[in-house]
């Protein structure tokens, strides 16, 4: 009998690592249900659900999820939601228990996230985070986060994982970038005005895969001021193949 068992469950997990992953896209959105005149608050939600391949599906649905609860939150910690509609509930009762504190201040919060398949290959799916949140002060936020995958098993891939010898990429990308941005071959990276930490050239958190070849996309804050937007540097393929683990 414990033979028998252990074979079906043998089955059933080779019968789920050979589905064949796909995506189907959901929206979630909520109101709040105070009287409200303009800009009233609520939040919306539409991104790729993997599905079709349990194992694989579950970890990338999950890991997406937990970015989400970063970016969709307000105080010390990301929301303690467990699903999306939960999500959706957790930050319009934010908005509205801040609401009852100060009645007289105005608040037209929002939140909108879009996700999108930027690229997939047998060895790499790049999903594309775009999303804007604005809970008061002068401007809301919108940055682009992106998340690797191995479309087989569903794990994250970082970006250290992505090259061969980073040192010798980041040392090939600081070059392109320089050129793009006129910034002198020697002397400090900030000649021209930038805030790279430290003096010193770095990756950007979120690289994505595109059509076009491998985009360095630096969100605002992260090299530069508000005022100044993100910066960015596309380095077509066939100058990075060779740097690349995944293709």
């Amino acid at each position: 009998m414990k033979h028998y068992t252990f074979l079906l469950v043998t089955l059933f997990i080779l019968s789920s690592c050979t589905r064949e992953l796909s995506f189907k896209e959901q929206t979630f959105e909520k109101k709040s249900s105070l009287p409200c005149k303009s800009n009233c608050p609520q939040i919306s939600i539409k991104i790729p659900i993997a599905q079709n391949a349990p194992i694989v599906a579950d970890s990338i649905n999950k890991k997406v999820f937990s970015i989400l609860k970063e970016i969709v939150y307000f105080g010390e910690k990301p929301f303690e939601s467990t699903d999306y509609n939960e999500l959706t509930t957790s930050f319009i009762g934010s908005y509205e228990e801040m609401r009852k504190k100060f009645p007289d201040d105005t608040f037209g919060w929002e939140a909108k996230i879009e996700g999108n398949i930027e690229y997939q290959s047998d060895s790499i799916l790049n999903i594309k985070i775009n999303h804007y949140t604005f809970t008061g002060g002068a401007h809301g936020y919108q940055g682009y986060r992106s998340l690797l995958f191995n479309p087989k098993t569903g794990k994250t891939i970082t970006n250290n994982q992505l090259f061969k010898s980073e040192k010798d990429f980041k040392a090939f990308a600081e070059k392109e970038f320089r050129n793009k941005y006129k910034i002198p071959a020697t002397g400090s990276i900030n000649a021209t005005g930038l805030m790279f930490e430290n003096e010193k050239f770095n990756l950007p958190l979120n690289i994505f895969y595109t059509k076009e070849g491998l985009l360095l996309y630096y969100n605002s804050y992260e090299v530069a001021s508000y005022a100044d937007g993100p910066k960015e540097l596309v380095l077509p393929y066939e100058k990075v193949n060779d740097y690349l683990v995944f293709k």
